[in-house]
Parts: structure tokens; sequence; C-alpha cells
């Protein structure tokens, strides 16, 4: 009973986290890597300071409206 409902809050918490943004570093260490075998990147990955940095850049720069 204990265990089911740990994976119930470990999963949530992981849906919050994936939702919020809060594991994107996380992801684009897990994506770097794996396309580093891929297309043999030069240098190692951003930072996690630089990474949030170019994030917040490209999700708020450039005109963001509809119309």
């Amino acid at each position: 009973m204990w265990q089911a409902c740990r994976q119930l809050i470990h999963r949530a918490w992981r849906y919050l986290r994936q939702v919020s943004g809060d594991d994107a570093y996380e992801r684009y260490l897990r994506l770097y890597a794996a396309n580093q075998e891929r297309h043999g990147h030069q240098g190692p990955p951003l930072s996690r300071e630089a990474f949030f940095k170019a994030w917040q850049q490209q999700k708020w720069d450039g005109i963001k409206r509809c119309c």
C-alpha cells in the first residue's frame, strides 16, 4: 500500500516538474548526451545558469502576439 502511494506521489512530482519546466536542464543534459554520440558536439554542455538564461531569452524575446 505504501509503495503504491509513494509511486503515485513520485509520478505526480515528476509531472509537476515537467509541466512547470523545473526539470528542463536535466532534460537538456540527457538530450545533449544522446546527441553527442550521434553528432559529436564540440565542447561541453551549457552550465545551468547559461542554459536558463538562454531558455528565458528564447521564451521572451521577439514579438509575442497573435495578430
